[in-house]
């Protein structure tokens, strides 16, 4: 197929408000929703790790709107990058555009972790840790919110968000996801294992278009502060928007 868009230019976004959901923290410490209720100790370090993460983050993400010109059952393509994605047209249907997008909470928290854990003060800094990772989760939330926005802005419907590495798309990937995306513009990094740093980032690309498939396994919607959209399929619980 050929995108019937244009590429637009990479856009950073910066000064974000997150709130980050205690309970998605607490499901990185290993307690399960509405089974593990945490002691108030916990939660004393819990508001603790917080009010520290908080200090520390620098939440930041650079989003690009690519034409697709190409798609078949397991491939996308966009600016001559070919994106190999299992059963991707069946997931997402037909799209005319890609979006791709890196963000991070910085390295700032994660070096206070280090030093915690070396003068051995595990459990802050097992819970900061934790915050960190709820906080960058809660980032690709907020990302996926905006392109949500941006889309319905541009008459199109967005899908879910999906990266490598994770179900069956090859972690590999990530160096393609790369050359579509200026990770640079927000200090973000690859190895030669295809590990981002920091890091607490996390890459993620969506697909957009007219007949987009947007009815599937994401629970965006649950978190979305868009009131009026026109797609969508729960109610908000919360939201990841301060």
């Amino acid at each position: 197929m050929t995108g019937q868009r244009t590429a637009s230019e990479p856009s950073v976004l910066t000064d974000i408000a997150l709130e980050i959901d205690p309970v998605e923290v607490l499901r990185f410490q290993g307690y399960k929703r509405d089974a593990d209720l945490p002691s108030a100790e916990v939660r004393r370090l819990f508001d603790e790790a917080l009010a520290l993460g908080r200090a520390l983050m620098e939440p930041r993400a650079v989003v690009c709107w690519l034409a697709v010109t190409r798609q078949d059952r397991d491939l996308l393509e966009a600016s001559g990058v070919a994106l190999r994605i299992p059963e991707i047209r069946q997931r997402w249907g037909a799209v005319e555009q890609v979006i791709a997008a890196l963000c991070t909470i910085g390295d700032r928290l994660e070096r206070r972790v280090a030093e915690l854990w070396e003068a051995r003060e595990l459990p802050l800094a097992s819970m900061l840790d934790s915050v960190g990772s709820g906080a960058v989760e809660s980032l690709a939330e907020y990302v996926n919110d905006v392109l949500c926005q941006q889309g319905i802005a541009r008459g199109l419907k967005v899908t879910n968000r999906i990266s490598p590495g994770y179900g069956d798309w090859d972690v590999a990937q990530q160096r393609e996801l790369f050359r579509l995306c200026p990770a640079d513009a927000i200090a973000v990094g690859l190895n030669a294992a295809c590990f981002m740093t920091p890091v607490k980032s996390i890459s993620l690309l969506a697909g957009a278009g007219p007949a987009a498939r947007v009815d599937h396994y994401f629970s965006q919607c649950a978190r979305c502060w868009m009131r009026d959209c026109a797609y969508r399929r729960v109610p908000a619980g919360h939201t990841v928007h301060r």
